[in-house]
């Protein structure tokens, strides 16, 4: 069930569901949306990281790069909670496909 302060987009990447995300961001969700002061590819990466964990599976990255194809900036920081922007979490959790996809959208700029 989604939480009634939390948009969509946000929905979408706690349940770890890449279609609903897609979905949210088709009608009209902001890639740059923050929750609480979270944005949410800082959330996608967390979520992702901490899914992989917790499941002990694979870690994916279906989430991250849809947000990254659609414009969210890897080095936006958080402004709540850890202050830390989507590139450094995911050098920190050891999320080394996000930080790959970050690492080329570094070298496209």
């Amino acid at each position: 069930m989604t939480h009634p302060m939390r948009g969509p987009a946000n929905a979408a990447i706690e349940q770890h569901d890449v279609r609903a995300l897609r979905a949210a961001l088709d009608a009209g969700a902001d890639v740059e949306e923050a929750q609480s002061g979270i944005p949410l590819l800082v959330h996608a990466v967390d979520v992702e990281s901490d899914g992989a964990t917790q499941r002990r599976t694979p870690v994916h990255v279906d989430m991250t790069a849809l947000l990254l194809a659609r414009g969210a900036d890897p080095t936006r920081r958080a402004t709540e909670g850890p202050r830390m922007s989507a590139e450094e979490l995911a050098e920190l959790t050891g999320h080394w496909l996000a930080v790959e996809l970050f690492r080329a959208w570094r070298r496209e700029r």
